[in-house]
């Protein structure tokens, strides 16, 4: 269950406030990292974070889906590229137990 929505504004001012940095620099920078990201996975390339994750560029067969006001009617999901994103072990490990926390604390 998500407890807030981060958007890239509030991203920059919480990078900007923990590094002293100007947030317009925090801006240009992060939005540079997601430009140069965008375009290596429209290359094809594979892009590696150790610990954090993997994002690669994988081809999805077609399948058939329902719509969801009208489940009688299906309709044809046409093949083609998508990104996938594998976490990390380091992320893996932290977001399982921040999962088995909340669980932990409701019961």
């Amino acid at each position: 269950m998500a407890k807030e929505t981060i958007t890239k504004k509030k991203l920059v001012q919480v990078i900007s406030q923990d590094e002293g940095l100007h947030p317009n620099d925090v801006k240009n920078v992060i939005q540079s990292f997601l430009d140069r990201m965008t375009d290596y996975l429209a290359n094809g390339d594979r892009i590696e974070f150790r610990d954090f994750g993997v994002f690669e560029i994988v081809q999805r067969k077609q399948k058939i889906g329902r719509n969801p006001k009208n489940p009688s009617v299906t309709v044809i999901i046409p093949a083609g590229p998508a990104v996938k994103f594998t976490p990390g072990k380091k992320m893996k490990n932290m977001v399982s137990k921040d999962v088995e926390a909340a669980h932990g604390a409701g019961n």
